[in-house]
């Protein structure tokens, strides 16, 4: 049930959600090169890894790249 689960998240990741982030950049470069279906999967798969390591470390998700700067 996970995985059907992370491949709908990752479907609507890259057909529903306007706001850009580098993961949606990086599935849609995957897609230009390998097909719509195979970026899904990967795309899928890489929600469960950067899940698991925000499981791990207690992290967040950023949707950029940028490390944020220290409160003032």
């Amino acid at each position: 049930m996970m995985s059907s689960l992370l491949y709908e998240a990752a479907q609507v990741m890259m057909t529903r959600v306007r706001k850009w982030s580098w993961l949606k950049a990086w599935a849609m470069n995957v897609a230009k090169r390998r097909g719509r279906q195979k970026a899904i999967v990967a795309l899928a798969r890489r929600l469960a890894v950067i899940m698991h390591r925000m499981w791990v470390d207690g992290s967040v998700f950023r949707w950029t790249n940028k490390v944020p700067s220290a409160a003032a």
